[in-house]
């Protein structure tokens, strides 16, 4: 596995992966209409890229694959961080984390159920647990910080 630079021609696969991890991963974690409402397979492509663009975004790939992909802002807002659904527990997050918290002194981040040990393990601390709400259907999820 390897970790470079997030391209703007990765945009479609990330939200791709986004969509399948979703719901294969969280699938555990959340019901049905939660996981439709977080990720609906539409996104809008020139809005993630905009974003990707302006964030510090890694891309992971394994044999011409993307596996994964995470961005954090300038503020260390640690947004995105997401896994595909046939490489989780092979220490790609870890590896994107790594480098992504590099140079932070203070890190931020809203993880889900799922996520939610993952950041325990490492050393982030629990904030509070929020209810976020979209199109009327709420997910739980955590802030957290470093």
């Amino acid at each position: 596995m390897f970790i470079r630079e997030y391209m703007s021609s990765d945009c479609e696969r990330l939200a791709e992966l986004f969509y399948q991890t979703v719901h294969t991963v969280n699938v555990k974690d959340y019901a049905q209409e939660q996981l439709c409402v977080w990720a609906t397979g539409n996104v809008d492509l020139s809005v993630w890229n905009k974003s990707f663009l302006e964030h510090n975004t890694l891309v992971a790939i394994e044999n011409s694959i993307i596996v994964g992909f995470g961005d954090i802002d300038n503020t260390g807002y640690l947004d995105r961080l997401y896994i595909h659904k046939d490489y989780q527990r092979q220490g790609i997050a870890s590896a994107l984390c790594d480098k992504l918290e590099n140079g932070f002194t203070r890190i931020t981040t809203h993880a889900s159920i799922t996520a939610k040990p993952f950041c325990l393990h490492r050393g982030y601390k629990l904030v509070n647990e929020q209810q976020v709400v979209r199109k009327g259907i709420y997910l739980t999820n955590y802030a957290m910080e470093k």
